[in-house]
């Protein structure tokens, strides 16, 4: 499924702070979101995925295409991973939890609770869940944040397997994926510098 957006303008806690913001991601493609602190990445993603609405602009694939990853690793602390993943997967209609276990080496920590898990532990966990979701189209947020070498290869191979079989993926990362992709830089689309550089000062 191609995304296509045109025209797209954000806001931040009521303040605008992208406009006039077009691009395509076509099918099978990784593009990179690119700038620096507080230049609209985690805005636009959210966007994307309807958990805000747009001030303006056209967005051509429903929130129900695209599956979103951030900081929040969204797993419930009492339970196992493999509860966890049932959970996800009892929500999605997805039939077997295995692959998306065995993809992310979740394997000899499926009775562990969440709550006993490290952060990196976590955060692979949380990422199993985009393998539960059946989406077309990932909008990430740093998700490596966490990971040790070996998970962010995990990581990249379950993009890459997304990605081939048609899947597409507009990811925010500060760190070399090792996947040829184009860029997205959003500072060209910031709006004018007023208001909004007070806001985004006080979250710096």
């Amino acid at each position: 499924m191609e995304l296509a957006v045109t025209d797209l303008a954000c806001a931040r806690g009521g303040l605008p702070i992208l406009s006039g913001l077009s691009f395509r991601l076509g099918i099978g493609q990784l593009m990179l979101l690119r700038g620096p602190n507080g230049a609209g990445k985690t805005t636009l993603l959210r966007t994307l995925a309807g958990l805000q609405s747009p001030l303006a602009g056209t967005i051509s694939v429903p929130p129900e295409a695209v599956a979103y990853a951030a900081h929040a690793d969204a797993v419930k602390p009492t339970l196992t991973v493999d509860e966890n993943l049932a959970f996800w997967a009892a929500i999605y209609g997805a039939e077997d939890i295995r692959r998306a276990r065995e993809a992310f080496a979740l394997d000899d920590l499926r009775e562990q609770q969440a709550q006993h898990l490290s952060a990196g532990q976590k955060r692979r966990l949380g990422l199993a869940r985009l393998l539960l979701v059946a989406r077309p189209v990932w909008a990430l947020d740093e998700p490596t944040v966490s990971l040790d070498a070996r998970a962010v290869g995990l990581f990249v191979e379950a993009l890459r397997r997304h990605l081939d079989a048609g899947g597409s993926a507009l990811i925010a990362t500060h760190i070399d994926l090792g996947i040829m992709a184009p860029e997205l830089d959003l500072i060209r689309y910031r709006v004018a510098p007023s208001r909004a550089i007070a806001f985004d000062e006080a979250f710096a």
